[in-house]
């Protein structure tokens, strides 16, 4: 009897998408099509990979979290007080804007 199952990827709602894929011997992995058409991803792109021992893994537009970080700096430049979250908010916006400037440099 044939398996006619697609291997991978299976039929998902609207806006959905899920599929597994392989680590290759360098540690890369490829986006499938679906996912990358869905979130607008193309050749050269630069993406920011998240990693929380207790959360998983993300990946996202590094495009995306640069409009957050613009937005977490001029929300910290209009208020004075001082909190653990204003703190971590700096921090990761940074680290945000960071990321992007090595991106920059690895292109050029």
């Amino acid at each position: 009897m044939a398996d006619n199952r697609k291997t991978g990827s299976s039929k998902q709602e609207a806006g959905k998408y899920m599929s597994s894929v392989k680590v290759g011997p360098k540690g890369q992995i490829v986006i499938p099509k679906e996912a990358r058409e869905m979130f607008g991803i193309n050749p050269g792109d630069t993406l920011l990979l998240l990693a929380d021992s207790k959360r998983g893994i993300a990946v996202q537009r590094l495009d995306y979290f640069d409009k957050i970080a613009d937005e977490i700096f001029l929300r910290a430049d209009n208020d004075p007080v001082q909190s653990k979250e204003k703190e971590d908010g700096l921090r990761f916006a940074k680290a945000i804007k960071e990321a992007q400037k090595s991106a920059g440099e690895e292109w050029k």
